[in-house]
């Protein structure tokens, strides 16, 4: 199969799992939320077909979540989880396509730093789009970015951390997924 036809027919599928993923997890608002559902499918995109794939998968999702389901609310939610997610996805792929020894270490090291990248450009995103509303809006605080950023994260963190390296040894296993070294 062409590579440029894979690559887009993965991301598409990645893009659909973003969508629906959030149902099952959202049964509970408040644990839904902690879990950071669509995280996992743009962070496989961006491992699997590359950095231009994650950016353009993690960019979409949300907005388009927000335009089919209205869930999250499009502004500023979904608008702030679209650069947050696009970060996630080119970063994570950026990052794995500089090991030449693709192996559960590279996955961790471009987990792990994705999810900062990530956080820092949410973080960047919302206070340009609050600052950019008016001061009565501007309560994003660094208290704010550090406690919904990271703290009330932690979950999904942790479920990150786990699914994602065994999702990709998994598939490597399988052959659908790069082996290399």
């Amino acid at each position: 199969m062409n590579t440029k036809l894979k690559k887009l027919s993965l991301s598409a599928m990645f893009v659909a799992i973003g969508l629906l993923l959030p149902f099952i997890t959202m049964q509970i608002p408040e644990i839904g939320k902690l879990l950071c559902p669509m995280h996992i499918p743009v962070m496989l995109c961006g491992l699997i077909c590359g950095a231009p794939c994650g950016l353009a998968v993690g960019f979409i999702t949300p907005l388009l979540r927000s335009l089919l389901f209205a869930m999250p609310a499009l502004y500023p939610s979904a608008a702030g989880m679209a650069f947050e997610l696009a970060a996630y996805g080119f970063a994570i792929g950026l990052i794995y396509s500089l090991f030449t020894k693709k192996d559960t270490r590279a996955v961790y090291v471009s987990l792990i730093s994705s999810m900062l990248i990530g956080r820092i450009v949410w973080g960047l995103a919302r206070t340009v789009m609050l600052g950019l509303s008016g001061p009565e809006t501007a309560s994003f605080s660094l208290g704010y970015f550090f406690t919904s950023g990271f703290l009330e994260a932690i979950p999904g963190i942790i479920l990150q951390l786990i699914l994602i390296p065994a999702i990709m040894a998994a598939m490597k296993r399988a052959g659908l997924a790069e082996k290399t070294g």
